[in-house]
């Protein structure tokens, strides 16, 4: 048995994000409860994850990213069936309700700052084979977390999420890792599919995803950096009214990122990144790229109640310095500019939009910084996140922006048992 419990406060002033308060300020807190039992080559885990939140009026931002009470997030039995695919080869099969993180993580995993986590229910079989090659298949249903009207979030109240087979994402991955090396690459392919059920209509969404990836892991002395790119292509309705038109879907991510780790006692690493992630433009073909149900924070920006920056419409460099000085505390300050990808659509998760295109492109200056603190180690953590956005041209000057920047700021403590 193990679980933990999450106390934060955030708040937020000149929120970046489009048509909700302008400043809110949000308490919340996130419980989880975990039992384990394992037999022999029989794993079976279950774990429950209580995320809730108060001060909320009919405009702050609030979803079910932030509120999921009381939600059983993981019952699955995992086996291993040791070298059923051959001699050198170990298989092991996960089946049942989830939290699962699918190579990057970019398109498929379960957030850990976000105050609720994504949950799965399905399975996943992961073969590791000699000379370092690992493959990973999947079926997965993400779940619908429930309620989602604003009246039962604001009241934290209780439903059951629900998944069916009209929403499902399946595919896999082949990595290699030789063993002892830092070095790691990846392809990947990943099908979404999704059909209006009753009382959730959607996008008729239906994207495949084919990934590359290849990385370096940090050492001390040594460079390291990684490369990943995506192409997505498919079909998805103009909007989830039963008579949109459908559109063909093409769109296109890629991440780049080269660091450098010192040896010295604060551990120092100096990142240099980049990040684009294509948007719809007025070519006909439906351009914006969509992560489906990756990660956020990071690479990018916290989410909870700044939420601006995810990969849809941005085109972001970066610099990030990362110091460990002790196995007590951590901690990161990065900057990030950041530009449209393309003029026309709304700036990646702010809803900011001028259709014309006459704002120009140009989002602002992102500067974020995070610190943890381990105030009794494994047993209580504190971390602060703050994150300054000095907005641009396009962020002021489009139909629905604002002027002035955007200052928010999380304390977060964590206890575990």
């Amino acid at each position: 048995m193990s679980g933990s419990i999450r106390a934060r406060y955030e708040t937020i002033e000149g929120q970046a994000r489009a048509g909700v308060n302008a400043s809110d300020q949000l308490p919340g807190l996130r419980t989880t409860l975990r039992a384990e039992w394992k037999h022999g080559p029989i794993q079976l885990v279950g774990e429950i994850y209580d995320s809730r939140e108060w001060n909320a009026n009919p405009g702050t931002p609030l979803s079910t990213n932030d509120v999921n009470v009381m939600e059983p997030a993981q019952a699955y039995i995992m086996a291993n069936l040791g070298s059923t695919f051959g001699k050198g080869t170990k298989t092991t099969i996960q089946a049942g309700r989830m939290m699962a993180r699918i190579g990057s993580g970019r398109l498929i995993a379960s957030d850990d700052y976000r105050n609720s986590t994504n949950s799965y229910t399905g399975a996943i079989v992961t073969t590791a084979m000699p000379r370092g090659y690992t493959s990973t298949l999947i079926y997965l249903m993400p779940h619908l977390r429930l309620p989602d009207d604003g009246v039962s979030l604001r009241d934290n109240r209780f439903a059951l999420d629900s998944e069916n087979v009209n929403i499902a994402l399946t595919g896999g991955l082949l990595a290699h890792q030789a063993k002892g090396s830092p070095f790691l690459s990846e392809i990947s392919f990943i099908h979404f599919g999704e059909r209006d059920a009753p009382g959730h209509p959607t996008r008729d969404r239906s994207l495949n995803n084919l990934g590359l990836r290849a990385s370096a892991d940090p050492r001390p002395g040594h460079v390291d950096g990684g490369v990943e790119g995506i192409y997505q292509w498919g079909h998805v309705s103009a909007s989830t009214a039963a008579n949109a038109a459908m559109l063909t879907a093409s769109a296109t991510f890629v991440r780049a990122h080269l660091g450098y780790s010192w040896a010295g006692k604060w551990k120092p690493h100096v990142l240099a990144e980049f990040d684009r992630a294509s948007g719809d433009g007025t070519s006909g073909t439906y351009g914006r790229f969509d992560t489906l149900f990756g990660f956020r924070r990071g690479d990018l920006a916290p989410s909870g109640l700044y939420n601006a920056i995810g990969r849809a419409n941005i085109l972001s460099p970066g610099l990030r310095i990362e110091v460990t000085p002790s196995a007590r505390v951590d901690a990161f300050i990065g900057w990030r500019g950041m530009w449209l990808a393309d003029s026309h659509d709304s700036f990646s998760t702010t809803n900011v939009r001028d259709a014309s295109g006459r704002s120009g492109n140009f989002a602002g200056h992102q500067f974020d910084t995070r610190l943890r603190y381990w105030i009794k180690p494994k047993k209580l953590r504190f971390e602060f996140d703050g994150v300054y956005l000095a907005r641009g041209s396009f962020m002021e000057n489009a139909p629905n922006g604002r002027r002035g920047d955007t200052r928010y700021v999380s304390f977060n403590l964590t206890g575990f048992f």
